[in-house]
Formats: structure tokens, sequence, C-alpha cells
């Protein structure tokens, strides 16, 4: 299909609402002549003037101006923006903004040379890299709070605060936010007590056990592959079905915040940066 007009769907607005952020995103697919077409954004506080730009350097043909502008979208509705005026509801965030006392442990890149070889190292776990926002879970009593990768509290969407209630005690997760899901995969607190300094592996069981204890759908365990053929299998899988990267942890570490100059017990692997080269970053 290279279709010579775009279709009246390919426009949206997009929208954010989080303590005192209040955010609107626009994104269209525009005729650009001669059968081509230009994906364009705009971005800022709603009720201020947007910031403009375009996410095609040069014009494109329907297509492949359709794959840009559906993957922006799918990128921003994962970070929590929603086409509904009200946005995502989003609850929680005692002292909006504040430091928490908390730092998520952040990963380094890798290129596939190095993911070949954790691929068969029985030392590293491998698992999804979702294209979401990051966030750690606290729980501390009645108070409930997200924290972002800054270490500031936040607000969380709300099927993500009321399955996090259910949970016995208080916690700390650490994982992706995609929409109204929650990817957990790691453990910091337990019961008020600080587990960061275990090895990832055992922090890894005692989420498990804790997940299990509770029936809820908006906080889901991240799947894991321990074996060679497992992670050989997922990074196939993965990259067959258009994710954004895959993660490596080695079992044997403890939780450090912040990232490592280089190197590091956890890292990353983007598939699509080489296929989106020539296109300006996400906004």
């Amino acid at each position: 299909m290279n279709t010579l007009t775009a279709n009246p769907t390919d426009n949206i607005t997009l929208y954010f609402r989080e303590g005192s952020s209040d955010k609107v995103y626009q994104c269209a697919i525009e005729p650009a002549g001669d059968g081509k077409f230009s994906v364009t954004f705009a971005y800022g506080r709603r009720g201020a003037t947007l910031s403009t730009g375009s996410k095609t350097n040069s014009p494109v043909n329907y297509d492949e101006a359709k794959r840009i502008f559906d993957k922006l979208v799918r990128e921003k509705m994962a970070k929590g923006y929603t086409p509904g005026p009200d946005g995502t509801p989003y609850v929680g965030g005692n002292g909006d903004k504040q430091p928490s006392g908390y730092l998520p442990q952040l990963l380094n890149p890798i290129e596939e040379a190095e993911v070949q070889r954790l691929l068969r190292d029985a030392a590293y776990v491998a698992q999804e890299k979702f294209d979401g926002r990051r966030l750690l879970l606290r729980k501390e009593g009645a108070a409930i709070d997200g924290i972002n990768r800054k270490g500031l509290l936040v607000g969380l969407p709300e099927p993500v605060f009321q399955a996090f209630r259910l949970m016995p005690g208080d916690c700390v997760l650490d994982g992706e936010s995609v929409g109204d899901v929650f990817h957990v995969f790691d453990l910091l607190n337990f019961d008020g007590q600080d587990i960061r300094a275990r090895k990832y592996k055992n922090r890894q069981t005692e989420l498990i056990n804790l997940l299990a204890s509770v029936q809820q759908r908006a906080i889901r365990f991240t799947e894991t592959a321990y074996t060679a053929e497992q992670k050989i299998r997922m990074h196939a899988t993965l990259q067959a079905a258009g994710k954004e990267g895959i993660v490596f942890k080695r079992l044997d570490a403890p939780y450090t915040p912040g990232r490592p100059n280089s190197g590091g017990p956890q890292l990353k692997h983007k598939f699509y940066s080489a296929r989106t080269a020539g296109h300006s970053p996400v906004t």
C-alpha cells in the first residue's frame, strides 16, 4: 500500500496528568506532496504554546509514515499518555516530586557481540526490555508511592496503585510501567527489611513468593530465561515480535543504585536502534 492521502485516523491527541504535570502530545501524518508524507508532532503543557517538530527528516511513503506514527503513539501510551481529555488517572505520590531516598539501578548498553556471549553465560539471566516508564513502588503502612528514575516521588496508574495496596506488609518493587500494567523484576525491601545486598536470584525468589500471595492483574512478574536454550529462544522471539530489546542480569549480584561508569551486572541491548537511525529521538 502506498496511499496518496492520509487517513482521518492518522492524527491523535494524547494527554498525561500526574501531580502538577498536565501535558498534551499531538501527532499526525501529513501529506508532503508527490505521494509522500511527513510525521509531525507537538507537545507541551496543556493550554500553553506547544513545541513542534517532525519525526521524518525527509518525506517518506505512507507505509513508512504509518509505521513511525504507530510506534510513536505506542511509546507515548506506554509512558502513561491516553486519548481521553482527562488523561490517565494517577494516584499516590505523597509529597509529589520530593526525594524518596531510593534510586533505581540503571543499565549500561551493550552491542550485539556481547549479547551473543551473555546468551550462553550461565551467570546471567535474560528478560524483555520493556518500552515503558521505569518506576519503583514503595508501600509503607498506608502510604503508597511511585518513585521515578531520578528517585523522586510520583503518582501511579490507578490500577497499579489498587493492586499494590493488596500486597502484604511493607515492600519496595522495581519494574517498568507500561500503560496500566507494572512489569516487576526486582524486590528491594520486604516486610521492612532492606534486601538489596542479597543476590539477585534470592531477591527474585522472594519476589515470586510475594506475588503468589496476592490475586491481582496489574502487577506482573517479568518472564525470565535462565538457560542458554531459553535465552536464545527469548532473544529470537523478542526480535521477531519487534520488541524494544533484551536485558541481562547477573544472578549473584546485589542491587546497586545508579549507573556504573561502564559495564556492570545489569546490561541492556536495544534491537531497533539501527532501524531508527536517521529519525529524530522520541520527545
